[in-house]
């Protein structure tokens, strides 16, 4: 999967990269998402750090959402730990990132 339109959700200090400690987490998103930007704060606010991927502009990555959300394009969807999340709560991500 391409992350061709990623852009950097990072910590709270910013940057995109695992922060020391933490296993990568991929956003799955679409603009004006409105539990998109709420799981995106908590994230931030949980210092995780993410990179983010627009299902709009990727197609392999709208795909892949489609195979772990019963055929839907449901977002947000995250990518942590080997395991595939639909609409999860920052705190479950943030505990599966920390492992």
């Amino acid at each position: 999967m391409t992350s061709g339109d990623a852009a950097t959700g990072g910590s709270a200090a910013g940057g995109g990269s695992a922060a020391g400690g933490q296993v990568p987490v991929t956003l799955y998103t679409r603009p004006g998402c409105p539990y998109c930007f709420r799981l995106r704060f908590g994230l931030r606010r949980r210092r995780i750090a993410f990179s983010e991927v627009n299902i709009w502009t990727d197609p392999e990555a709208a795909a892949a959402v489609r195979a772990v959300a019963d055929g839907n394009e449901t977002v947000p969807t995250v990518h942590v730990a080997g395991e595939w999340l639909v609409n999860p709560g920052a705190a479950t991500v943030a505990r599966l990132a920390r492992r």
